[in-house]
């Protein structure tokens, strides 16, 4: 149950109470100036349930993909920390110590930086990946003085390769999201259709028994509004704010590095 009243709290809130608050006052004023028309209903779903829904499938979609491309990052990561720790022939040195020091690193700096919306943060996180990447590279070429093959060698540097493959994936995903125009066009619709809709709500009054007259307007501005926030959770699936959200955990990482 508190699971659930948290994951209401996140599709329900102050912006659903305020367009139903107006979208009620605004068939209240409409019914009592004798406002009112029969507008299609058909419209709402063109208009803004179709480009909504599509938002949230997009979104969905990135967020699948960002945790496929986190699953990948950390996969290679693990791979890379325990062909340290394993493929040199002998015990005295300290790679995978370097190794998993690197990594926590890296991922620490990676939640920050999806986490953060500050283009001088983002940017200072980017240059900071990029440099612990360099330093991971270099360590790669550090097994040949332990006695590691040349071919083993370049299978560190693909598992190097794909772990920045996977992070520039993770980066775009972040930066690139749904179309600014739709998102746009789907929040000025999905707030002016209850209190434009007065007209059409006021007309079903007589529909309705005493007291329910106002259900028509708070069902519709309840469903969209919660149709928008939810697509506003899933935009950033990095932010770690809705229940959906991918969270970067250097903790859990660290319990695989281990000697």
């Amino acid at each position: 149950m508190p699971k659930i009243l948290r994951s209401l709290k996140l599709i329900i809130n102050y912006k659903t109470w305020v367009i139903t608050g107006l979208s009620v006052l605004s068939s209240y004023l409409c019914f009592h100036l004798g406002l009112t028309a029969k507008f299609p209903d058909m419209l709402v779903g063109v208009a803004i349930v179709f480009p909504v829904v599509f938002s949230i499938g997009s979104a969905y979609t990135r967020r699948e993909t960002a945790l496929q491309r986190f699953s990948d990052f950390k996969g290679h990561a693990i791979a890379l920390y325990y062909a340290s720790r394993d493929w040199s022939s002998g015990k005295d040195h300290d790679l995978s110590v370097q190794a998993r020091s690197i990594i926590l690193e890296m991922l620490l700096t990676m939640k920050d930086m999806f986490k953060s919306n500050n283009h001088e943060v983002w940017d200072k996180d980017e240059k900071k990946i990029y440099e612990l990447f360099s330093k991971l590279s270099s360590l790669t070429m550090e097994f040949r003085n332990h006695g590691v093959q040349s071919g083993e060698i370049s299978r560190v540097s693909q598992y190097v390769s794909k772990m920045i493959i996977a992070f520039d994936n993770m980066r775009i995903i972040h930066r690139y999201r749904t179309p600014i125009t739709l998102r746009a066009y789907s929040k000025v619709f999905i707030y002016s259709f209850p209190i434009i809709y007065g007209p059409y709500f006021a007309s079903t009054f007589h529909d309705f028994s005493a007291q329910l007259e106002y259900v028509m307007p708070i069902m519709y501005s309840f469903i969209l509004v919660s149709l928008d926030n939810i697509q506003d959770q899933l935009e950033n699936p990095f932010d770690e704010v809705g229940e959906d959200d991918i969270v970067i955990d250097a903790e859990e990482t660290a319990m695989h590095l281990a000697d």
